[in-house]
């Protein structure tokens, strides 16, 4: 499946709102929304699927790996947790 993605204003997603759902929905059309020149949100079609915490989580706890390879598994995820840095609220 080809997803094709498209810049607009927030301005043009208000004043063509209709087309652009329908486009998302049956051209799988993702749209990236622009307010003064930067992304602030997307429109994206209903499948293209995002995997929440939540779901990761279930999925791992299933998993079983051999002991060296769960090891090796948790040092990475503590050396990732290392590098990341908050995520600031823009709505403060």
């Amino acid at each position: 499946m080809i997803f094709m993605k498209k810049v607009i204003t927030v301005t043009d997603a208000a004043r063509n709102f209709a087309d652009c759902v329908s486009r998302a929905r049956y051209q799988n059309v993702t749209y990236i929304l622009l307010k003064g020149g930067t992304p602030v949100a997307r429109l994206v079609p209903d499948n293209e699927k995002v995997c929440t915490g939540r779901e990761l989580a279930s999925a791992l706890n299933g998993a079983r790996l051999p002991a060296q390879e769960a090891r090796a598994w948790a040092k990475d995820l503590r050396d990732s947790r290392k590098s990341l840095k908050p995520v600031s609220d823009k709505w403060q």
